[in-house]
């Protein structure tokens, strides 16, 4: 099962997540088609490495290994959520401040992976952990907006509109206990702490902005999801 859109109208364009989407793809192209070797060499100076970030070295892979991904699959699945929750998170926080709450729950993200696994040598790359953020950005904002599900059992294929908290609250779920069955494990895997770091940072980010803003009550003042939003940038994803 995955998420391939929802119907929550924006009311700007989304040129910043647009433009991440975009830089994933062209950084992975750039190396995606290099043999092995080549490809390690530049993980090695790109990606985060937590026991050489512990030692505090190569600092900039915080932000580096955000825009690297281990293959086409996982640069695919990234960006689809980015797609499917970036805009909505964009049309709140502006231009300026969806990229810097992006990199910052990307942050999140990799300093949680490092407190669990301090000591490993196994680099770490990926967007996931922002677009963790992302996603718990948008499960505070908007968690009664429809979300079409797409469940494939082998060759069916069935579509199902389900509420944000219901598709996002089983997501981080299944982190959640799928990070704890892999503590201790070895090798290569899914940083499944990444993914709730960057979950939870995002959720403390729009908290810290309603807190900011003055709303505590901030649901019953947000429009109806389902409703159309005026406007010249009216964008509705079908």
């Amino acid at each position: 099962m995955f998420p391939f859109r929802d119907h929550n109208p924006s009311n700007r364009t989304p040129y910043v997540s647009w433009a991440l989407i975009a830089i994933n793809v062209v950084v992975y192209l750039l190396y995606g088609f290099l043999d092995g070797a080549a490809t390690m060499r530049i993980f090695d100076d790109w990606a985060l490495i937590p026991v050489e970030v512990m030692g505090g070295e190569a600092l900039h892979t915080f932000i580096t290994a955000m825009f690297m991904h281990g293959g086409w699959m996982h640069l695919a699945g990234n960006m689809l959520f980015l797609w499917v929750f970036g805009d909505n998170l964009e049309d709140y926080l502006g231009h300026v401040g969806m990229l810097v709450f992006y990199l910052i729950c990307g942050i999140g993200a990799s300093l949680a992976q490092i407190a669990i696994d301090p000591f490993s040598d196994i680099p770490n790359v990926g967007a996931s952990g922002a677009i963790a953020g992302l996603m718990g950005g948008y499960l505070l904002l908007f968690p009664k907006a429809r979300v079409d599900v797409a469940f494939i059992i082998f060759v069916i294929i069935k579509v199902v509109p389900l509420p944000a908290w219901g598709v996002l609250g089983a997501w981080i779920g299944f982190q959640i206990v799928s990070g704890f069955v892999s503590i201790g494990a070895t090798g290569g895997g899914v940083a499944y702490f990444a993914h709730i770091g960057g979950f939870i940072a995002g959720i403390i980010g729009i908290g810290l902005i309603w807190l900011v803003r003055g709303k505590p009550a901030f649901w019953p003042e947000m429009p109806n999801p389902e409703a159309p939003v005026p406007g010249p940038w009216h964008l509705v994803k079908r």
